[in-house]
């Protein structure tokens, strides 16, 4: 009889752990366990017979609690939790993955150099020693004609050229008017005044060109067009020659993109009709087609000591691109229709793999393992593990990320 009697009470005991419901029905068979006091013995058998049933009953609500909290968790195990506050301050952003045409991409290395005509250099047109003109920097701006560089030739033992000019200059002249007058009465014949005045328009030539740009202190050297200093290809004091380059004076207007292509993509060249690529300086990626740009040609043949095939592009300097700067560059050949893409935004890499966060509903991203396909330097192709329809986060994936590695937010908390 004692022992049925502690039966029953622990069956109360385990079902007022479950809800309500439950308790009032403890309740009810807690009224009857009352009964077990009496002596007689067949309601003894019946009250123990309804112990039994009441610790069967307790039992079974305790099977059903266990299981639906097992089974919430296990549901919600791999959920992460992030409040659409918080989600919105870190800039997170959902789009539907849709199936749209890609192009298919070569990626390789590359150049920028300045368009044919954009640039220009400004050399020295006297021998002599060399000093700048103020403060000359690479990257300044400069307009047509600001002095440059002055070359002085006066300790220069062929002595001063603009001197020796003017005086090559008045010497041919008064021999040519001279001659002028005598060739009319036929005192010196046409052919030594047609030589005398050959000598005076070449002496002419010189000096005029020379004494243009000469001051006090030597000869002045400009820039020939307006733009931007790309080079300084002399220092302070250097000795130069007639002719040597000293500064380098781009417009960078236009630019070159030269593409250097591994042979065995050879047969694809002439499927290419556009590229994008992105600098080692701001990791920005540039698309040709916003620049205005075209393709200009491909080789035909690889260098001598080279396995490359050059392609190049020309476009538009809108931004803040540096001529002479090595790129990456993502040529654009035949395009792909019906092809799940995503920005680079929505990548996340651990150890070599590769995931995106999927969107459950307002509050609940899920972490999805994904296989790459090609690169175009903006999107990258997804050959697995998403589908069309799915809601991925494509800007504030690290910030999903941290929000699963966080344990604020039991995941089994979230209602749906």
């Amino acid at each position: 009889m004692k022992k049925i009697f502690l039966m029953g009470i622990l069956g109360l005991f385990a079902l007022g752990s479950c809800t309500n419901k439950n308790a009032q029905s403890h309740d009810h068979e807690g009224h009857d366990h009352s009964t077990v006091t009496h002596n007689h013995d067949g309601h003894n058998h019946e009250a123990e017979g309804h112990n039994h049933e009441a610790e069967g009953a307790g039992h079974s609500h305790e099977g059903e609690c266990n299981g639906d909290h097992n089974e919430a968790a296990n549901a919600h195990s791999d959920e992460i939790i992030l409040p659409k506050a918080k989600a919105d301050a870190a800039g997170v952003k959902v789009s539907v993955v849709e199936p749209a045409p890609f192009r298919q991409v070569i990626k390789t290395s590359g150049q920028v150099l300045a368009a044919q005509g954009d640039e220009s250099v400004a050399v020295a047109t006297v021998a002599g020693v060399v000093s700048f003109r103020g403060k000359v920097t690479e990257g300044m701006s400069v307009g047509s004609g600001t002095p440059l560089v002055t070359i002085s030739s006066h300790n220069i033992a062929d002595g001063d050229p603009v001197q020796r000019a003017r005086i090559a200059y008045e010497v041919s002249k008064k021999e040519y008017e001279r001659m002028k007058a005598l060739v009319a009465n036929k005192i010196v014949s046409d052919k030594d005044f047609a030589q005398a005045e050959q000598n005076y328009e070449n002496a002419r030539i010189s000096y005029e060109a020379l004494a243009k740009n000469h001051s006090a202190i030597g000869q002045n050297i400009t820039a020939p067009i307006a733009g931007y200093v790309k080079s300084i290809l002399v220092k302070e004091g250097d000795y130069v020659t007639i002719g040597q380059p000293l500064v380098s004076v781009t417009q960078n207007r236009r630019l070159f993109l030269r593409a250097e292509v591994s042979e065995k993509y050879y047969p694809y060249l002439r499927t290419i009709s556009s590229a994008n690529f992105q600098t080692p300086y701001n990791n920005k990626v540039y698309e040709l087609g916003a620049l205005n740009g075209r393709l200009l040609s491909f080789g035909k043949t690889s260098g001598d000591n080279s396995f490359y095939v050059p392609v190049t592009f020309e476009f538009d300097n809108k931004g803040d691109v540096i001529s002479g700067s090595f790129v990456e560059v993502y040529l654009l050949s035949s395009q792909l229709d019906n092809v799940l893409s995503l920005p680079r935004t929505a990548l996340t890499e651990e150890q070599g793999v590769f995931f995106v966060y999927l969107q459950l509903d307002e509050e609940g991203y899920k972490k999805q393992e994904v296989t790459l396909g090609a690169d175009n330097g903006k999107s990258v192709q997804i050959l697995t593990g998403i589908k069309a329809g799915d809601r991925v986060v494509t800007e504030g994936a690290y910030q999903v990320r941290l929000a699963s590695a966080s344990n604020a937010i039991p995941a089994h908390s979230h209602e749906h």
